[in-house]
């Protein structure tokens, strides 16, 4: 998918190669280390090495029933998002959702373009009827684009996550039915 953005340079959202792992590690990794919003502490994100990233990789790519898409622009890969299915069979009708997107790359639709492509794959998708994740309630920007999606809050998890510097930080429940349960 090509998309422009508004400094006039070329978004592409596409499914990563494991050729792709390197640039994917870096994203992950400068992820960790400019936003509290991840689950990884920045210290987690630089255990991991490109072996790993390229196994991460290719887990999606012969997994039908998960999603991994990167934003790349002019070739360096800014964000990227997932929808895993749930693991058990009572759960194959919900997929959790991840997202990122690199600070430098904030307000310019990204997030917006990444959400709108897992959400029509989810759509598509035979067996997944409800999109859900879990978000930092300081993340006041994410929540709002969730809301602007139709995502509702569902309830809180008071003190969720401990931050590295040891605040407490609720987690809110967020979800979406795209379609009938069946």
């Amino acid at each position: 998918m090509l998309h422009f953005l508004p400094n006039g340079k070329q978004l592409v959202i596409r499914r990563p190669q494991v050729a792709d792992a390197a640039a994917c590690l870096k994203c992950f990794q400068q992820l960790a280390e400019e936003t509290d919003f991840l689950l990884y502490t920045p210290q987690e994100a630089w255990a991991f090495d490109l072996k790993k990233e390229e196994n991460f990789i290719q887990s999606y790519l012969k997994h039908p029933d998960h999603l991994f898409l990167v934003a790349e622009v002019e070739g360096e890969v800014v964000g990227s998002v997932s929808l895993n299915q749930g693991n058990f069979a009572k759960q194959h009708h919900r997929a959790m959702l991840g997202i990122g997107v690199l600070h430098s790359y904030w307000n310019m639709g990204i997030g917006r373009r990444l959400l709108t492509a897992a959400v029509r794959w989810a759509e598509a998708h035979p067996k997944i009827a409800i999109i859900h994740f879990e978000v930092l309630a300081t993340n006041e920007r994410a929540i709002q684009l969730y809301r602007n999606f139709n995502f509702v809050e569902h309830g809180r998890i008071p003190n969720g996550i401990r931050q590295p510097d040891g605040r407490l930080v609720d987690l809110v429940a967020m979800s979406k039915q795209i379609k009938p349960v069946h």
